[in-house]
């Protein structure tokens, strides 16, 4: 019994390791719920990038996200004379520093109830509780829920979001 707990324990050291000298790139790559972001940030030439040294938060829209977007959009976006618009769109979605859901949540305390938050494309975030759940405000006034969070790589940390954050016009 007690060589079963050890293997159980040294394999689950083992999988966690190996899962922190992943990228959040690589994280993403294997996720068939992100392959619309991960062609986007291919397209952007942003995967270098983003398997830097860091430290990154990476708020990541599904392929349910993308999908609510009016129709030809991500088509148009992933052409390369969209690559500036593309580029704008995706690192509105990238903090530079990491931030797991405690900090994130800790935040929006200190913040009153509202973290404002600024990402390496520019943009400010609007970073709420409702109900217990993260909701990020982009500034077209779109609103994303994170739906998983904590998925942490060898130079940041992943959370999932419902819709596509979006620069203003």
């Amino acid at each position: 019994m007690k060589l079963r707990i050890a293997a159980l324990a040294l394999l689950a050291s083992s999988t966690i390791a190996f899962a922190e000298t992943k990228t959040i790139v690589d994280i993403a790559v294997g996720s068939a719920d992100h392959t619309t972001l991960v062609a986007a940030v291919q397209a952007a030439g942003l995967a270098e990038t983003l398997s830097g040294a860091g430290p990154f938060t990476v708020f990541a829209p599904t392929n349910e996200a993308f999908a609510k977007l009016p129709e030809g959009t991500v088509d148009g976006l992933l052409k390369p004379e969209s690559k500036d618009a593309l580029t704008k769109i995706l690192t509105c979605h990238v903090v530079g520093a990491q931030a797991l859901a405690a900090d994130v949540v800790k935040m929006v305390g200190d913040g009153g109830g509202t973290a404002m938050v600024d990402t390496l494309g520019g943009c400010k975030l609007s970073v709420t509780l409702d109900g217990g759940m993260v909701k990020i405000t982009d500034e077209a006034g779109g609103t994303a829920t994170v739906t998983a969070a904590d998925l942490t790589g060898s130079n940041g940390v992943i959370h999932v979001i419902d819709a596509v954050l979006l620069p203003a016009s």
